[in-house]
């Protein structure tokens, strides 16, 4: 999906919703990016070649705390990209030592997928909820701002991190 195709999509959104919240800007980015140390991945895959492997491999060398979840048989067995796979985000979060949280709950999913995600991560304390490049989902922003929690949709975290110089906590 190119920029002008995800421009148009975001004023089809914006005018069917009589508004929309207005983007992050790059100070905004940067202080979600650096006052989180702990992300979960959902639909972290073990494949290398998808996308979500990506991201996850570039941010944890970056130096963020990753949390993969998956709740495929061959993830949880074996893990994704060396990491403990957790089956949603409340097991995710029960496994972080006390007084921790899952900063950022990244979300590799379709749309139609999406609320039910991030009122997974809003029940779990997640900080921040961020839909992938290319995933949009109206339902899933009110959520978050009915529950006054920080939410981003349709952009990269790894690309993100990188444009403005962020790193996680142990870089």
């Amino acid at each position: 999906m190119d920029e002008h195709e995800r421009t148009r999509i975001r004023a089809a959104i914006d005018a069917a919703e009589g508004g929309g919240a207005p983007p992050l800007s790059d100070e905004q980015f940067r202080t979600l990016l650096a006052e989180s140390r702990t992300i979960a991945i959902v639909g972290a895959s073990p494949k290398a070649d998808r996308p979500s492997h990506g991201v996850l491999l570039a941010l944890k060398a970056a130096g963020w705390r990753i949390l993969p979840v998956n709740p495929a048989a061959n993830a949880l067995a074996d893990g994704v990209a060396g990491l403990t796979c957790f089956p949603d985000l409340a097991t995710a979060a029960a496994s972080l030592p006390s007084g921790e949280r899952i900063d950022l709950v990244d979300i590799f999913r379709r749309s139609e997928d999406c609320a039910a995600v991030t009122r997974e991560a809003i029940a779990v304390g997640a900080g921040a909820i961020w839909l992938q490049l290319g995933i949009i989902s109206p339902e899933a922003a009110a959520l978050a701002a009915d529950a006054g929690v920080s939410f981003v949709q349709d952009r990269c975290t790894a690309i993100e991190a990188q444009r403005l110089k962020v790193t996680g906590p142990s870089a």
